[in-house]
């Protein structure tokens, strides 16, 4: 029995991508180190423990870990047969958050399910069943897609379901990326530019309204175009979270040195770890995270090109969604960071903490994982034919 598991092994470790694992592991242990920097401090403040955040952490990322060797087993053809289902499964979580005694508000916003030992952000969740179902739409209606407006449309009409829950949380960002993933998958499925482009403008038209019709979000709107204006009110946390990285100048203060995250910098092990990453590494760790990060957006569409090629067309929208998916999240929680865009409550991918978040992004790498492994033993499957052929 043993020599058959670690037959398994070695087959499966044979289809693993050396450039994207190594980029998720490094990540993940970066961001762990830098989530422990930002949190001893809180443990023993709220909790009477310097090591309550990490060993939280470190449960997440072991959870995570277990749902990923599961995802990672899971052959592409469940999820482009039950897509559709998982996605509707999601809203019903959606719908859940918001049923009073179920939800768990935390700063004013309802996102989270609560779940023995730790809290679960269902627009995670969310965000991942919108790439297996548009794969699975963008596979099953090519055509549409590509021929018609209605191809844009009717998707859209659904997704909008989910980006309204959301929107009552309230969580903007997660709406937007989820517009964003959509949008990427059905342009790289081949939707006429000029329908694409009404499309975006009507997208745009409603994150506007969005954010003229609720107040604080203007107050988000107005905080980022003058953050000196109210530095110590609307404006702290940006303001902040810039001093983080003048501070760090090149090669940063040091790991554990930093001063920001001691009660200045808000949601320091959060949404703002970036910059505790910016004081503590300096440009050097800055620019090695944004390299980690552009190596497995890289590697995700080299394999949905792969796939493409080989006529694997689900596995290849899928690669396609989560890459998509993994830049624009990063990019905003980065620009978030450094003052480049409007404050978002968007988690730096594989680093920041969190429960949901780990779990979800841990799943999501698996699910490339196995797109991977599927389209490189169908690619070896060839090259047989045609040596032997």
């Amino acid at each position: 029995m043993m020599s058959v598991w670690s037959e398994k092994l070695m087959l499966s470790s044979a289809y693993l991508d050396k450039t994207l694992l190594f980029s998720t592991i490094s990540l993940i242990c970066i961001g762990f180190l830098m989530m422990s920097s930002a949190s001893l401090h809180l443990g023993l403040a709220r909790m009477d423990s310097i090591f309550y955040y990490p060993t939280r952490q470190l449960i997440h990322i072991a959870i995570g870990l277990v749902a990923a060797i599961a995802i990672y087993s899971v052959p592409m053809s469940f999820w482009e047969t039950y897509g559709t289902q998982l996605f509707f499964a999601g809203i019903g979580l959606l719908v859940l958050v918001l049923v009073p005694g179920l939800g768990v508000k935390v700063n004013g916003s309802t996102r989270w399910l609560a779940l023995p030992g730790f809290r679960f952000q269902v627009s995670e969740a969310i965000k991942l069943s919108v790439v297996i179902y548009m794969a699975g739409f963008i596979t099953r209606h090519s055509e549409l897609v590509t021929d018609t407006a209605y191809g844009l449309i009717r998707p859209v009409v659904l997704l909008s379901t989910a980006c309204a829950l959301l929107l009552i949380e309230p969580d903007m960002g997660s709406a937007v990326v989820i517009m964003v993933i959509a949008m990427g998958m059905m342009f790289l499925g081949g939707a006429r530019l000029k329908q694409f482009a009404v499309l975006i403008g009507l997208v745009s038209v409603v994150a506007t309204l969005a954010i003229v019709l609720s107040e604080y979000r203007q107050k988000r709107m107005n905080s980022f175009l003058n953050p000196w204006e109210d530095p110590l009110g609307d404006s702290f946390q940006l303001v902040q979270a810039l001093i983080s990285f003048g501070r760090g100048e090149w090669l940063g203060v040091g790991l554990g040195a930093g001063v920001q995250k001691l009660f200045y910098l808000p949601e320091a092990h959060t949404d703002f770890l970036f910059s505790v990453l910016g004081e503590e590494l300096g440009f050097i760790g800055v620019l090695s995270v944004i390299l980690l990060f552009t190596a497995i957006v890289w590697r995700a569409f080299v394999i949905g090109v792969m796939a493409e090629e080989l006529g694997q067309r689900f596995s290849a929208f899928i690669a396609y969604g989560l890459g998509v998916w993994f830049a624009f999240q990063s990019f905003v929680n980065i620009g978030v960071n450094m003052g480049v865009l409007p404050t978002k409550g968007l988690t730096l991918p594989f680093m920041s903490y969190g429960g949901g978040s780990m779990i979800v992004m841990c799943c999501a790498i698996a699910l490339l994982y196995r797109v991977n492994r599927e389209v490189q033993q169908i690619k070896q499957g060839k090259d047989k034919e045609v040596h032997y052929g």
